[in-house]
């Protein structure tokens, strides 16, 4: 009998976080670097959505690969933070033995 209830919440939870993932992908989250020089937005479902520059960058190459650099991984960084919340939300306080707390 426990061994079909958990059955059953796991396929609550997997549903809740299919849905969740379809809420991602159409959620943004936005990073700047250089001040807002450059400035990324990116969906949960990590594609890049948008990329500002300033036409002060366009001038200093390495400079404007750098910025670019930097607001990349701090949107991936982010897109992963809103992830993780979003996928603990839909796990709920369901508690499998052996797995980890924090899995999301």
């Amino acid at each position: 009998m426990k061994m079909q209830k958990a059955l059953q919440q796991l396929g609550k939870m997997q549903a809740r976080m299919e849905k969740v993932q379809e809420e991602l992908a159409g959620k943004t989250v936005t990073a700047t670097a250089g001040g807002g020089a450059v400035t990324l937005e990116i969906s949960g479902a990590l594609e890049m959505k948008k990329v500002t520059l300033d036409p002060e960058t366009l001038e200093d190459r390495e400079m404007l690969e750098d910025l670019l650099l930097a607001a990349f991984n701090e949107a991936i960084r982010k897109a992963q933070e809103l992830s993780a919340q979003e996928m603990a939300k839909a796990a709920g306080d369901l508690k499998i033995p052996g797995l980890p707390g924090g899995l999301f």
